[in-house]
């Protein structure tokens, strides 16, 4: 296993259970600065848990859960981990409905503003191009003066990853993107996130095989809350423990 110094997300033999059962159990994972990984596994294998736990959302009974070597995140919680650099886009979007695709990055734009400070927020220029570079790589530049609630089930996926992007995450956290997408959204989607990972690292939590293959990276396998395999998609989908797990199915 890589060293902990080096890894920018180092999770080691983490447990936690719910109720007696056993939602994480042994489960060890290293993330690169600059890593983009995917997690697969059938339901109930600890994927969604896992997020929780690397977000301060669920604390783990035991085991590592360190960022960039020495950030103790079993410690902290949610509001610091955030601040530490880790963003995390949920399943469905939440984005700001009633306001303007730019005003909605406008608001996410990193920064301890509060709310009144929020209100009378004035646009600098570094500020507009910065918006103005997150619209192009999420590819709503056409759509930054329309309404978030006139976009559409993509275009709002993309926007709320914008908004992850606005925070200027170390480490980005998505949880299924492109469920319920159109085919020519989920290979766009594809492209954005491989953009995305070329500048901070991504975990990729999705059902979609073909969009996995179009990330084109290391893949890992959960089962019953730890590693059943890891590597390439054609690696695991070999693997005779995935296929009868997970694929199989």
């Amino acid at each position: 296993m890589t060293s902990v110094s080096s890894s920018l997300l180092y999770l080691d033999d983490v447990h936690v259970a719910f109720d007696g059962f056993k939602a994480i159990n042994g489960l060890s994972l290293v993330i690169e600065p600059g890593e983009m990984r995917a997690i697969i596994g059938p339901n109930g294998a600890g994927k969604t848990t896992m997020l929780d736990i690397i977000t301060g959302k669920t604390r783990p009974d035991t085991g590592d859960v360190l960022f960039e070597g020495e950030i103790d995140l079993t410690e902290k919680d949610e509001t610091e981990i955030a601040q530490a650099g880790i963003g995390r886009k949920f399943q469905k979007p939440t984005v700001f409905e009633g306001q303007t695709v730019r005003e909605n990055l406008e608001l996410s734009l990193a920064g301890n503003r509060n709310i009144l400070a929020s209100i009378l927020y004035q646009e600098n220029t570094e500020d507009h191009e910065r918006v103005t570079s997150i619209l192009e790589t999420i590819r709503l530049l056409e759509r930054e003066n329309d309404l978030a609630a006139d976009l559409s089930h993509g275009q709002k996926q993309w926007l709320e990853i914008g908004m992850l992007l606005a925070q200027d995450p170390k480490l980005l956290l998505v949880d299924e993107p492109v469920a319920g997408m159109t085919d020519a959204e989920t290979v766009e989607t594809a492209k954005l996130l491989r953009n995305i990972a070329k500048t901070r690292s991504v975990i990729v939590v999705e059902h979609d095989m073909g969009f996995i293959r179009d990330l084109d990276v290391k893949v890992t396998v959960l089962a019953e809350g730890s590693v059943l395999a890891e590597g390439s998609l054609d690696h695991v989908s070999a693997h005779p423990a995935v296929i009868e797990s997970y694929l199989g199915r």
